[in-house]
């Protein structure tokens, strides 16, 4: 019973000696979910600014389309929603799926 209770106490102050010896070190978050979308609607189009050549880096979107995004924003005013791209002729569903993670309105 004696050698029982030196090992267990050796085993606790072995133990002991560990959880001292380790350093915990915060982990510092990359970045929060607001720097993430500061910095990915930094790196899109602005429907509302962009000129043709701009609007023409996106997929789907040549010379001809870029040029009635251009002519439906200055008879309607700014876009308030990617989802309005919908009304220039050219532009569909899938064509505006393309390119909607490019495009931002502000």
């Amino acid at each position: 019973m004696k050698g029982i209770k030196i090992v267990f106490a050796t085993l606790m102050l072995a133990f002991a000696g560990l959880s001292q010896a380790v350093e915990v070190t915060p982990v510092k978050p990359q970045s929060d979910a607001t720097e993430q979308a500061a910095a990915s609607a930094a790196d899109r189009i602005n429907l509302n600014t962009a000129d043709a050549s701009q609007l023409q880096e996106l997929k789907g979107v040549g010379p001809k389309t870029a040029e009635s995004i251009i002519q439906w924003r200055d008879a309607n005013g700014p876009f308030t929603s990617v989802d309005q791209l919908l009304a220039i002729k050219g532009i569909g569903e899938k064509t505006l799926a393309k390119m909607q993670s490019q495009l931002t309105v502000q």
